[in-house]
C-alpha cells in the first residue's frame, strides 16, 4: 500500500495498478467513491474477487460507477444506462432485466456496447 510507484507504475501491468488504486482509494475511506472502468484491465476470474470485497467496501457509501463490464454494477442500487448522455433506462439490476429493453440485451449479449 505503502510503495511509491516509480516511472509512472512502468514496472507493473495496468491490472495491478488498477488493483492499487482500488485499495487505495478503499482504505482511504471517503464517503463518496467514484470509479470510471475501474476493472477494465483485470483478467475476470480476478475480477470476480475484487467484486466481491468492493460490494462489502462500498456499503454504506455514495458510489458512482462507470462501467462497460456489466458484471461490475449488476449489485447497484440503481443503475443508469446511458447513450450518447441520454438516459435509456434505469434501475435494478433485476429491474432492467424484466424490462427486457436497452441493458437485458446488453446483459444477455444480444447487443454490443458500441
Amino acid at each position: 500500500y505503502e510503495t511509491v510507484i516509480d516511472g509512472g507504475g512502468s514496472d507493473l501491468s495496468q491490472g495491478q495498478l488498477q488493483l492499487l488504486s482500488i485499495a487505495r482509494a478503499m482504505i482511504a475511506d471517503k464517503p463518496v467513491m467514484i470509479l470510471d472502468e475501474a476493472t477494465s484491465s483485470i483478467d475476470t476470474r480476478t475480477e470476480r474477487l475484487v467484486q466481491d470485497g468492493m460490494d462489502n467496501l462500498l456499503a454504506g457509501r455514495t458510489s458512482f460507477v462507470i462501467a462497460h463490464r456489466l458484471s461490475t454494477i449488476v449489485n447497484s442500487d440503481m443503475i443508469l444506462v446511458l447513450d450518447h448522455g441520454r438516459v435509456l433506462e434505469a434501475g435494478s439490476h433485476e429491474q432492467l432485466l424484466a424490462k427486457q429493453g436497452y441493458y437485458y440485451e446488453l446483459y444477455t449479449g444480444k447487443k454490443e456496447i458500441q
